[in-house]
């Protein structure tokens, strides 16, 4: 089969049931073995799969199939034949809700329907084969009232089963706590010589002892099974050994071996269901932990709305945001959030784009202007086209980026998964050599089991599987919620290790668009009346600086003079008649042309040593005056250079201007003149780029255009301008989804910053588990202290990749 007959598709997939790392190994594994399985990747602390697969070899239900036979679940987020909500409308009390649900109970084929009034919602549990959503909703509408399918985003379902998830083991740890508290009880009195005979008899702590092993502990045993089943082994292998061997010892203990009369027998049952309740409360607090680590993207998710206002067959109405259509009229008044992206047709207002780019202040709108979903407009009414709509808006691009790179799993991820694969089977040799040196040592059973068991428990690797995607989870959503969009968890890897960076100028450094910056009247003329001829002029080409004066004069003067016999000259100049009297206006050379005699040269030299063009304009054959144009430079780019100099990176600039024109935007910015590449042709800036990388430094390109994309996708790291091209935003690594140039510094400081994190994540679970092995295996902890322990040691490294969130990477 040849590759172009190949169908790659990539799939994201949520997973249910994974208890450690070594789950999400064991899942991996099972997949790359499956024929037709391009790659995968399986993130434990996210809770996914990212499969990328042959279609022609492999379908997505046996890729489902593969992961239930490991025994996981699938979570389908897609869709639920069973289970449907609806949007109730015309209820106006409780009543009209009862009515509803009545009206649905009645029916064939539904289960169960409950209908809340305040929401407006119905909730219905129904058999698909014998009723549909829409006999459902006809039902409803014959009742009087209104009913439409309430549409739910994946995410949004993915929420609810992992908060129903939460509440199933709260609900277990409170069980398992009831069942253990005698049990624990027992323990404290027998250490302080009190004999309480109910608790203490064998046949009492088996009975509470048994439902805590078996019921609760069967999450234990069942992943124990499929991960050795898979030829893997995790957490849940060890805590399934480790409460066997206390619970089954009990029963040895207390019911088969004999004991001297008046002797008491030594009992562990409260060792087992104590530490199975320790351990299902640690994982308690790790899985609401865990959940608190993908917040950005609910704050994502909620920014955008339910609903939309659109003009339809001249009738405002509002409809699903689901239901926007491209070319839609979409009304927006002050405090709504903008529904999709769009270009204003009607009105002006000034929008809060904090939450997409990170920059506080509002940004002014008016007709043409971009509008982005999610947005807030402040204090204008607008009406926009509709240009982006559904997966293709601005915000659906974030949350999928967000969403894959959280998935990704960085290089420094690939040291924490190899010691996880071959720690579990080193764990249980050290157990059993733990056990038969303390019998060939001291000879004393008791002691030489409690050692095993405690080796057994405290050895659990969930701290290495998490330490890195906790804290890639947390860095990734805190650089979009600050503008900071990367794509993948190895760019955040390799971003505070830039060594070189290399900027384009126009529209990087520079706006990206002429500007007027100087007028300079000659021959007892007026600024204001330069401006006003010049712009008069101008105000008929087509030049891109012609059209700037044109603008400046136009903002800044009330009207403009009446021009005749205009005539353009093509990269030189134009013409015209302004009041009986010729005015001329371009270039020195085109000034030259038309015998026009002009003495200032110093005050050209002045201008075009700065980098800027200078335009003469002529009356009647004489020089009234000079116009400086310049596409100026960003305000913060000067700034934002200093501080990426002072981090010790070198700073180049990289052009297709003029030598001249290079060095003087180098100069105001603090670029050193040899570190700027001026007159490169845009097919050339990738092979800059490729010099740059010789000495095997780390090189960053920061660019915004098309001209851009093949010197962006060549450096190491390549940062392309939110503003800039689709082109460019596609292959850069980090998208800045603003124009400030100093959201670059926040993006290597944050790398730094993740990194560190992942880097004492690593470090604390590591030395945990180095020191408390031999801690254990000498005698020093009971299996109760090492569960607590070991629960600690997780909750711990997801607690320290939260403190992450309090990190601003803008100061």
């Amino acid at each position: 089969m040849t590759e172009k007959s190949k169908k790659k598709k990539k799939e994201k997939i949520n997973i249910g049931g994974m208890s450690c790392a070594n789950c999400a190994i064991s899942i991996e594994k099972g997949l790359k073995n499956k024929k037709g399985v391009e790659s995968a990747k399986v993130n434990f602390a996210s809770d996914n799969a990212s499969v990328e697969y042959n279609e022609s070899e492999l379908t997505r239900e046996e890729i489902d199939e593969i992961i239930e036979n490991l025994g996981y679940k699938v979570i389908d987020t897609k869709n639920n034949k069973n289970n449907t909500i609806f949007d109730i409308k015309n209820m106006s009390c409780a009543n009209c809700a009862r009515t509803v649900e009545k009206t649905l109970n009645k029916l064939e084929g539904v289960k169960e329907a409950n209908v809340n009034f305040n929401t407006e919602t119905a909730h219905i549990n129904f058999d698909s084969k014998i009723i549909d959503e829409t006999m459902m909703i006809q039902a409803i509408e014959k009742a009087g009232y209104k009913a439409t399918v309430k549409k739910e985003s994946s995410y949004e379902k993915k929420e609810k089963i992992k908060q129903k998830e939460i509440q199933k083991l709260k609900k277990k740890v409170m069980i398992s706590a009831v069942l253990s508290f005698p049990l624990l009880l027992a323990m404290i009195f027998n250490f302080i010589g009190i004999n309480f005979n109910l608790l203490h008899q064998p046949l009492f702590q088996l009975a509470l002892a048994t439902p805590v092993q078996f019921y609760i502990g069967k999450r234990f045993y069942r992943n124990a099974y499929h991960s050795l089943k898979a030829k893997s082994a995790g957490m849940d292998t060890l805590v399934a050994m480790g409460t066997s061997a206390a619970y089954f010892f009990s029963i040895y203990t207390g019911f088969i071996k004999d004991v001297a009369p008046g002797g008491s027998r030594e009992l562990y049952f409260e060792a087992s269901a104590i530490l199975i309740t320790l351990i299902l409360f640690g994982k308690y607090f790790e899985t609401v932990a865990k959940s608190k680590t993908s917040e950005a993207i609910k704050k994502l998710m909620n920014l955008q709305p339910k609903k939309a206002k659109i003009k339809r067959n001249g009738k405002e109405i509002e409809i699903p945001i689901e239901e926007v259509k491209i070319g839609d009229k979409v009304i927006v008044r002050p405090g709504e959030k903008i529904a999709v992206d769009g270009k204003v047709v009607e009105g002006n207002s000034t929008i809060d784009e904090s939450m997409i780019t990170g920059e506080s202040m509002p940004v002014e709108k008016s007709v043409n202007d971009k509008v982005i979903g999610g947005t807030i407009n402040k204090n204008g009414s607008i009406t926009f086209e509709a240009t982006n709509v559904g997966k293709d808006t601005v915000l659906a691009n974030i949350i999928r980026i967000v969403e894959e790179a959280q998935a990704n799993q960085p290089p420094i991820q690939r040291l924490a998964d190899k010691v996880s694969s071959i720690f579990v089977p080193s764990v249980v040799t050290i157990s059993i050599i733990t056990f038969a040196l303390w019998m060939l040592l001291n000879g004393d059973l008791n002691l030489a089991f409690i050692a095993a068991v405690s080796v057994l428990v405290i050895s659990c690797p969930c701290a290495l599987g998490l330490a890195t995607p906790t804290a890639i989870m947390v860095g990734t959503g805190l650089g979009a919620k600050n503008g900071i969009l990367i794509k993948n968890a190895a760019s955040l890897e390799t971003t505070y290790k830039i060594k070189k960076i290399v900027f384009d100028k126009t529209g990087t450094i520079t706006m990206g668009k002429p500007q007027v910056t100087d007028i300079i009247p000659l021959n007892n003329i007026s600024r204001k009346e330069l401006l006003k001829i010049a712009g008069s002029v101008e105000q008929k080409s087509e030049h891109p600086l012609g059209e700037t004066i044109a603008k400046k004069a136009v903002s800044d003067l009330e009207d403009l003079y009446e021009v005749k016999r205009f005539k353009a000259i093509t990269g030189k100049g134009i013409s015209g008649t302004v009041n009986n009297s010729k005015i001329v206006a371009g270039t020195r050379s085109f000034i030259e042309e038309n015998n026009i005699k002009f003495t200032k040269i110093d005050k050209i030299s002045k201008i075009e040593n700065e980098g800027k063009t200078a335009i003469l304009i002529a009356k009647d054959n004489n020089v009234i005056g000079i116009i400086g144009v310049a596409d100026t430079i960003k305000e913060n780019s000067k700034e934002a250079i200093e501080k990426i100099k002072k981090m010790g990176i070198d700073v180049f600039m990289i052009t297709g201007d003029n030598h001249k024109t290079a060095e003087a935007i180098g100069k105001k910015v603090g670029i050193e003149k040899s570190n700027i590449f001026a007159k490169v042709l845009p097919e050339h800036k990738a092979d800059r780029v490729k010099k740059l990388k010789r000495d095997n430094s780390i090189v960053a390109m920061v660019g915004d255009g098309i001209n851009d994309a093949p010197a962006l996708a060549t450096a190491d790291i390549g940062f392309a301008m939110g503003s800039g091209s689709d082109i460019a935003i596609e292959s850069g690594d980090i998208a800045l989804m603003n124009n400030n140039l100093n959201t670059i510094v926040s993006a290597i400081k944050l790398s730094g910053k993740t990194i560190n994190k992942i880097k004492q994540n690593l470090f604390w679970a590591f030395f945990y588990n180095t020191l408390g092995i031999p801690v254990a295996a000498l005698g020093f902890l009971s299996p109760i202290i090492a569960g607590t322990a070991m629960s600690f040691s997780s909750v711990s490294v997801v607690s320290n990749s939260l403190l992450l969130k309090r990190y601003n990477p803008e100061k």
